[in-house]
């Protein structure tokens, strides 16, 4: 049996019509309640109500029309010959052009639209539509927002044992990566049980190391290989170089001998731009610069000794602190020593003295950050002490610009790579201080209090819109500048071309007056020498010796008459009797004789002085 039933007719057609319209409410039936069942109940208190406070959200989607592209092509062929004609018959067409061209109507529209293209020929010579009139103003307009930074990760080292980060080096395919070498640099003073492992980050994840690091000894420097982002390069503590390709683990695959390795720590590793790619040179505070070969490590190729006497005795050498080679210059590298001088050196020198080509000498400490200007490699910053200071090649007597004297210690710095007249600095008290010497001088443009442990290295990224600092608790902390601090402004190249050609021709003068007031104290003082050896009479030593008795006696003789003196203004009153004097007085009087007597002697020679006299 099928429920089943077919409507054959209308709703409309049966039942009664339902018809609704708008009227006033009005009541029906009204039911009090019934006071015997409120009885069967029981009141609830209190009684809890949920109430959403906030506003009520809804999605919606809305799907429009596809847009559908599809390809098409054209074939061109030539037209406007009637089927009749073939234009590939020479003299079928000609003899339709003279066909049309006796037609009056032909020679109405070539009058017509001759002045329209005469008018658009005009036009296409004035202004070409399709040319780049501003291809070289490639720099965009000032930005008029404050100087800002946040952060973005922080990376914490993962052993329970904190070590300082020493170093850091970003990725140089995309910066995807960090790596980051941990070290405690205290002589002797690392705590029992200290991890020698450095870290690779992600920068995605900052949980988690991407590959460990395990060298034999504390890795103080390290840097990834900018031809092959498998390789890095790695400064050991005890003074070895290491060397990792992350695609073999992360055990060490090439290693230094330590016969031939530094003897101090390496503070300063650099690749160098070479065909192969594996060439690579350090320093460290033993006074040695030593160039490598990645693939014999075995021993150096080449070593320079800091030796700014030009003597080449490793005693006597600079200790160098960090490095500094530009790929443009490949045959000059400078050195920033632990004694405040940074050494500019020539690598195809012949021989070990001509090497050293001149000093730059301003720091009062070591000089812990060294480093050329991206746009301007003539110039070059330096950290060290409580200041930063900006040189110039050409004034070899002081720095060109500086700031001002902090009150915390300055560990590391470095240029923006994407603005020339920013750079940044860290200091000892976890601040960041990013500077802008075309809109500020006296004061950084943004400081920034980063942790509150010392940072002691920095690194900007390549775009110079993250920095990296690295701090006293192994802590990595990854930074986003504002958009205005890592974008090139309008002619700011030119200023600041401007400004260090200013400043170094204003050192130049001050130090040409400085050499010339030199020169004229140096002449006065050589020729008041001159006037007192002719004014000196010509004396014998038994004279000099006569008169320096002389004023010796005369001396002692000056604070006898003076003792004298005073002992007679405390002699008693005349209403005193004599024979009250004491023993002490009597004595005092006694031993002054007998002083008087001794010198009466040394001068007199034999004869009786007068005090002897009066004392018998």
């Amino acid at each position: 049996m099928e429920i089943v039933y077919v409507y054959v007719k209308k709703r409309s057609e049966f039942g009664k019509q339902c018809n609704f319209s708008d009227r006033q409410a009005e009541l029906n039936i009204d039911i009090p309640p019934n006071p015997e069942l409120a009885e069967q109940f029981v009141e609830r208190n209190p009684v809890d109500t949920g109430i959403q406070c906030s506003t009520s959200m809804s999605e919606h989607e809305a799907n429009t029309e596809r847009f559908e592209m599809e390809t098409r092509g054209v074939n061109h062929i030539e037209g406007g010959w009637p089927k009749d004609v073939n234009p590939l018959e020479l003299e079928q067409t000609i003899r339709f052009r003279k066909k049309v061209e006796k037609d009056e109507n032909y020679i109405n529209a070539i009058t017509q639209l001759g002045s329209i293209m005469e008018h658009c020929i005009k036009q296409n010579n004035a202004i070409d539509i399709y040319q780049e009139y501003f291809d070289d103003e490639d720099a965009v307009e000032v930005m008029e927002e404050a100087p800002s930074a946040k952060t973005i990760n922080v990376f914490r080292d993962p052993q329970e044992i904190k070590r300082p980060a020493t170093h850091l080096s970003w990725h140089p395919d995309g910066n995807r990566k960090l790596a980051v070498a941990y070290s405690c640099l205290n002589f002797q003073r690392a705590p029992e049980g200290m991890s020698n492992d450095s870290y690779i980050w992600d920068l995605e994840n900052p949980n988690r190391p991407e590959i460990a690091l395990k060298p034999s000894s504390p890795l103080v420097t390290l840097e990834y290989n900018p031809k092959d982002s498998h390789v890095l390069l790695g400064g050991c503590y005890n003074g070895q170089i290491a060397c990792w390709d992350t695609r073999k683990g992360s055990l060490v695959a090439e290693l230094s001998t330590i016969e031939f390795s530094h003897r101090d720590p390496v503070y300063g590793t650099i690749w160098l731009q070479s065909k192969t790619g594996t060439e690579c040179f350090s320093a460290s505070t033993d006074g040695q610069v030593m160039w490598w070969d990645i693939r014999k490590m075995s021993e150096p190729t080449e070593v320079v000794i800091m030796d700014i006497t030009k003597k080449e005795q490793l005693e006597n050498a600079l200790g160098a602190i960090s490095l500094e080679f530009e790929p443009t210059l490949p045959t000059k590298f400078m050195v920033g020593t632990e004694q405040g001088i940074v050494i500019s050196c020539n690598r195809k020198a012949k021989t070990q003295a001509e090497k050293i080509v001149c000093t730059f000498s301003g720091h009062h400490g070591p000089i812990y950050a060294l480093q050329r200007n991206p746009f301007y490699p003539k110039n070059f910053l330096t950290v060290g002490d409580w200041t930063a200071r900006i040189w110039s090649e050409d004034s070899r007597e002081s720095s060109i610009m500086w700031t001002k004297y902090h009150m915390a210690y300055l560990t590391d710095g470095a240029w923006s790579p994407v603005r020339p007249a920013v750079f940044f600095t860290t200091k000892m008290d976890g601040t960041l201080d990013i500077w802008d010497f075309v809109f500020k001088q006296c004061d950084p443009a943004l400081s920034l209090k980063v942790c509150d442990e010392a940072l002691l290295c920095l690194r900007v990224q390549d775009n110079g819109c993250f920095i990296a600092c690295g701090s006293q608790l192994g802590t990595a902390t990854l930074l986003e500048v504002s958009q205005g601090l890592c974008t090139l402004q309008r002619n700011e190249r030119n200023t600041a071309s401007s400004i260090f050609e200013r400043e170094t021709r204003r050192e130049k003068i001050l130090e040409a007056r400085h050499r010339e007031l030199r020169l004229k104290e140096k002449g006065k003082a050589e020729g008041r020498d001159d006037d007192l050896r002719e004014e000196e009479p010509a004396l014998n030593l038994e004279e000099l010796v006569t008169k320096a008795e002389e004023e010796f006696f005369d001396i002692i003789f000056r604070e006898l008459k003076r003792r004298e003196a005073e002992a007679v203004k405390k002699k008693p009153k005349p209403q005193e009797k004599p024979s009250l004097e004491t023993d002490e007085e009597v004595e005092g009087e006694d031993e002054g004789e007998e002083e008087r007597g001794d010198e009466g002697e040394e001068e007199g020679g034999d004869e009786e002085s007068p005090a002897l006299e009066g004392q018998t």
